[in-house]
C-alpha cells in the first residue's frame, strides 16, 4: 500500500447523517441500575485492597508511646523522713532506699554549708514531675535545686539580714512557723511571736520542735516532754534548734521575713481556727486553760 502524509486540506470529519427531523441528543449515557451496583462494587473493592495495603504499614511503624509524667506531691510543712517514705512509695522502692539516697556522697544535694549535709528545710514543698526512669537521688536533687533558688532569692537575704539572721536560720524559723500557725492568716503574727521571743533572750517554748524530736505531731504536751534531754527541746535551750523541723513553704518563709506587726509573746490555738495572741502572761494562761477544757471535753 503506498503511504499518503495527512494532508491540511483533507475534507473536515462529519458526523453521520440522520434521518429529517431528527436532531443529535447532547444527554449524556445513563448507567442501568445494574451498571450502577457493578461500579459500586467496584469501588468498595478497590477501598479494600487500599486498606489491606496500608494496615500493615500502620501496625509495624515503629512509634513507642510517649510516657506520661505522674504527678508527686510534697505538701508544706512534710518533714525530710516523711518524704523519704513517699518518694518510696511513688517509685515503688523499698522502704529506706530514698533515705540511705539522701545522704550519700554520690547524691551531692546543692545545701548550704550550715546545713552540714541534712536536707531537713530544703527538700522544696512543690508537685514534681515522676517518670518510671525517676531514681530519688534525681528526685532528691531537684527538690533542693528547687529550695536553693526560692531561698537564694535577693528578698530573702535582705529580710534575714534585716531581722539579724542568715538564709539558713530564717528557714529554721519558717518551718517552726509552718508548723505552730493554724492557718496561713496566722503566720505572720506566730513569726513575730518567734522574733520578740528571741530578741528578750527568751526560750521559745514551741511544741512542734519537741514533737520533731519525739518524731510525732500532737497538741498535747506534758511536763514530762519538757524535760527531753534534746538540742530541739526549746522549753531548756534558747534560740532556734539546730536544724529546721520541716520543710516549708513560701508563706511561711515570707511570714519570718514579714513579720506582723505587734508585741506578743503567747499564742494558743483555743480551737480550730481561734489563734489567741497575746503579750500578757496572765492573759495567755486564761486561754491556755480554754484550750485544756476543750481538749478534756473532745477526748471524754
Amino acid at each position: 500500500m503506498t503511504y499518503r502524509p495527512p494532508t491540511p486540506y483533507a475534507p473536515p470529519h462529519r458526523r453521520p447523517s440522520l434521518p429529517p427531523g431528527l436532531r443529535p441528543s447532547r444527554r449524556r449515557p445513563r448507567l442501568t441500575r445494574r451498571g450502577r451496583v457493578a461500579l459500586l462494587l467496584g469501588a468498595l473493592a478497590a477501598v479494600a485492597v487500599a486498606v489491606a495495603v496500608a494496615l500493615p504499614l500502620l501496625l509495624t511503624r515503629d512509634e513507642p508511646a510517649v510516657e506520661q509524667p505522674r504527678a508527686f506531691l510534697v505538701p508544706e510543712g512534710r518533714r525530710a523522713g516523711q518524704v523519704y517514705t513517699s518518694v518510696d512509695r511513688a517509685l515503688g522502692l523499698p522502704e529506706g532506699t530514698t533515705r540511705k539516697a539522701a545522704t550519700a556522697s554520690a547524691t551531692a544535694l546543692p545545701l548550704p554549708a550550715a546545713a552540714g549535709g541534712n536536707p531537713e528545710g530544703y527538700l522544696f514543698p512543690a508537685t514534681y514531675p515522676v517518670l518510671d526512669a525517676t531514681t530519688p537521688e534525681g528526685l532528691l536533687r531537684f527538690m533542693a535545686d528547687t529550695a536553693a533558688k526560692r531561698f537564694g532569692a535577693a528578698r530573702i537575704a535582705e529580710g534575714a539580714r534585716a531581722h539579724g539572721m542568715s538564709v539558713y536560720e530564717t528557714v529554721i524559723a519558717a518551718s517552726i512557723v509552718q508548723a505552730e500557725a493554724d492557718n496561713p492568716e496566722d503566720m505572720a503574727k506566730v513569726a513575730r511571736v518567734v522574733h520578740n521571743r528571741l530578741a528578750r533572750g527568751m526560750a521559745l517554748q514551741m511544741d512542734s520542735t519537741l514533737n520533731y524530736a519525739l518524731g510525732r505531731s500532737t497538741v498535747d504536751t506534758t511536763v514530762e516532754d519538757t524535760r527531753l534531754r534534746s538540742p530541739y527541746n526549746t522549753y531548756e535551750h534558747k534560740g532556734l534548734p539546730p536544724t529546721p523541723i520541716g520543710n516549708p513553704g513560701d508563706q511561711a518563709v515570707d511570714a519570718v521575713i514579714r513579720p506582723a506587726d505587734g508585741d506578743w509573746l503567747y499564742f494558743v490555738t483555743v480551737t480550730p481556727g481561734d489563734t489567741r495572741f497575746t503579750a500578757d502572761y496572765a492573759a495567755h494562761q486564761v486561754n491556755v486553760a480554754e484550750f485544756n477544757a476543750n481538749r478534756g471535753a473532745e477526748n471524754g
